[in-house]
Formats: C-alpha cells, sequence, structure tokens
C-alpha cells in the first residue's frame, strides 16, 4: 500500500496524521459546520483547505512532499469521509433533540417522521 495510500515509510505515520489527526479536525469542522447550519458545500470547502493543513503537517514532521496531488487527494478522501460523518451525526442528534415532536432517530446517521 505503501505508495498508492501514503508515501512515509511507514503506515503509522499516515494513520497518526491523516486520520488521528486530521481525521479528529475533520470530524470537530463537520460538527461546527452542522451546529451552526452550514451546508455540505461549505463544509467540502472547510475540508478542502484542512486537505492542504495536513499535507503541510506530513511535509513538515516527516520530509513527505507538500504539493503532491495524488496524497493530496488521498489525505482530502480521508477527510471528507470523516468530515461528513461527524456532520450527518451531529445533524441527527440535533434533529431528534431540537424537533423532538417531528422526528425520530432511525439510525446513527439519519432520522425519520414520527408516525
Amino acid at each position: 500500500m505503501q505508495g498508492i495510500l501514503y508515501e512515509e515509510p511507514s503506515i503509522w505515520q499516515f494513520f497518526f496524521v491523516t486520520c488521528l489527526l486530521g481525521g479528529w479536525a475533520a470530524w470537530m469542522t463537520g460538527k461546527a459546520s452542522a451546529q451552526t447550519w452550514r451546508s455540505f458545500l461549505q463544509l467540502f470547502a472547510y475540508l478542502l483547505g484542512l486537505g492542504l493543513a495536513v499535507r503541510f503537517i506530513h511535509h513538515a514532521l516527516f520530509n513527505g512532499t507538500m504539493f503532491s496531488l495524488h496524497y493530496y487527494v488521498v489525505d482530502t478522501i480521508v477527510l471528507m469521509i470523516l468530515g461528513f460523518i461527524g456532520y450527518q451525526y451531529t445533524r441527527t442528534n440535533q434533529m431528534v433533540t431540537q424537533y423532538n415532536w417531528l422526528y425520530e432517530r432511525a439510525s446513527l446517521l439519519s432520522w425519520k417522521p414520527k408516525g
């Protein structure tokens, strides 16, 4: 998988920077976007910028390439997945808590009208 998903000599560096640090930041970005009732498009733009920040951390800490489109896309896809899951999880909690007379939880990431 080295060379396809990550450029570091160890998968643990990719896991630490992209999945753990970047993933936590993406989750919190998704949560903040949902709490302030922002759209998916705005969250998408925020996560594109966060992808650049994660590439910079790879570059600064582990001497990775800063401007590599391939690894930027891989990192950003991981961030998008975690950010949009955080957004949907928070939005579901908002809908079933604030509008509890209208909606009930259908799953961890969705709600349905009460009926």
